[in-house]
């Protein structure tokens, strides 16, 4: 009885992603919403924890954090190959090739974990002295050792609930990615103050919530199999092809963090030169809230992805122009109310962070970039969705060129105009990054309405 009440349930996901796209769109996106603000919010847990320390301290953790998000990245990377390909293979019905695609990403994942651990772990100083680390290195090194030893639990977490995405499981996905945030919340000021652990505490904390998140998953899609993807070694056949697939959207979604992680390291070494460690803390906290407000945006996005890719399986090219056009309305309220909340009450906000006299000297800094900031939050989700949508379609390399005009090209180069050649100081790297920000969103958007349209006029 609970054999086919599960497989009812898994017959019910697979119709949804592949029907009404406007639904299939909400009842992905609210969940990943959720489950997104919760991860969020342990990002900025850690940044509010490690406020605490001082400036040097916050400094370290956005040095350590610019490296930690392209780990981060790549698992996001390659749970969106996973998530795009899986749900194209489900969309055509071809479960087989489903099963099989799902195996390898998760063999992918292992290979990948282990180069990346050695790579970081023996090269940490020299990259972080690169970043422009400075007087906080040792800080760094704390928290960054420790992160990156432990960094496949972080890598395996996404790419798993990336599967579950894939089929239409969204709720599961949720509560693993519940489980990490609300584990750290709870562990950061305990190993930081109560055991006066410092970074490493805060290092710990991440890695501890991640591991339990990662057993939970790996337990159910490996031991109690009540998936719509089965894991079986008879499932299990090795192919170029389904490895060049997934690579084809998993490294440029990869490559895409990695380029927001190296814009992060390009505007702390732009702000070490016109403020120094001041303004690499002022962007270390406000770059926190930034990735909240980010969160609504990136919930619709992953559901975006399933939908096209599915519906890209299923042929239904229509349907694809619908969920798109859906998702930026959705968006677009959602990032107007965030918008106006941030520029009313970014005083308020910034309280988080200057909760003692250590700290207290950052509050005006936040207040700016937040207020100048709420400017590019409006145009988030127009950008977002473009690139989620590429990546739903296999086109990865697409999804990486919008991200590199968008963030390495517009933002670097207003960033550096702004800040060193029209000498406006640390204000000038916040409004290179809206400046920047929205011509990106203007081209990446405009390039994906055409694609769709051109692809609607062709299979009509």
């Amino acid at each position: 009885m609970n054999e086919n009440r599960e497989k009812n349930e898994n017959h019910d996901n697979i119709t949804m992603i592949i029907g009404d796209p406007k639904r299939a769109v909400r009842k992905l996106a609210y969940p990943m919403i959720i489950a997104m603000f919760l991860t969020m919010s342990y990002n900025l847990a850690d940044g509010i924890w490690v406020a605490g320390l001082g400036t040097d301290s916050l400094a370290a953790l956005g040095f350590a954090t610019s490296l930690f998000m392209i780990v981060v990245g790549l698992g996001t990377g390659l749970g969106a190959g996973a998530n795009s390909l899986i749900a194209r293979y489900i969309g055509a019905n071809e479960k087989k090739k489903a099963d099989n695609s799902a195996i390898h990403s998760i063999l992918l994942t292992v290979i990948i974990s282990v180069i990346l651990m050695i790579v970081l772990v023996f090269f940490l100083k020299d990259l972080l002295l690169i970043m422009g680390a400075g007087t906080s290195i040792d800080l760094a090194l704390e928290y960054g050792y420790v992160v990156f030893i432990g960094l496949f639990v972080f890598l395996f977490s996404n790419v798993g609930a990336s599967v579950l995405r894939a089929e239409g499981d969204v709720n599961r996905s949720m509560y693993a990615m519940a489980i990490t945030a609300v584990l750290n919340i709870i562990l950061d000021p305990i190993f930081i103050y109560t055991l006066n652990m410092g970074m490493t505490g805060a290092a710990w904390a991440t890695i501890l919530s991640a591991l339990i998140s990662c057993i939970v998953i790996a337990y159910w899609l490996f031991i109690e199999k009540k998936t719509y993807l089965s894991f079986d070694k008879k499932d299990f056949n090795y192919s170029n092809k389904i490895m060049k697939d997934l690579l084809n959207v998993g490294l440029p979604a990869s490559a895409e963090t990695l380029i927001m992680s190296i814009l992060s390291i390009v505007l702390n070494l732009i702000l070490v030169i016109v403020s120094g460690n001041y303004g690499v803390a002022v962007f270390s906290a406000g770059w926190r809230v930034l990735l909240m407000v980010l969160v609504p945006q990136l919930g619709l996005g992953t559901a975006v992805l399933t939908v096209m890719g599915a519906n890209y399986g299923a042929k239904k090219y229509d349907k694809m122009n619908v969920a798109f056009n859906y998702s930026i309305k959705l968006g677009l309220i959602i990032s107007i109310i965030i918008s106006v909340i941030t520029f009313t009450f970014a005083d308020q906000i910034a309280l988080i962070f200057v909760y003692n006299d250590i700290s207290g000297e950052l509050r005006s800094g936040i207040v700016n970039f937040l207020r100048i900031m709420s400017i590019y939050f409006i145009t988030i989700p127009f950008g977002v969705m473009s690139t989620f949508s590429f990546q739903g379609l296999g086109k990865g390399p697409s999804s990486l060129l919008i991200i590199l005009l968008r963030s390495f090209i517009f933002i670097s180069i207003f960033s550096y105009i702004f800040a060193i050649v029209l000498n406006m100081g640390i204000l000038g790297v916040w409004w290179g990054l809206n400046v920047g920000g929205v011509i990106g969103v203007i081209i990446g958007y405009s390039w994906v309405k055409l694609h769709l349209n051109t692809y609607i006029k062709l299979y009509k």
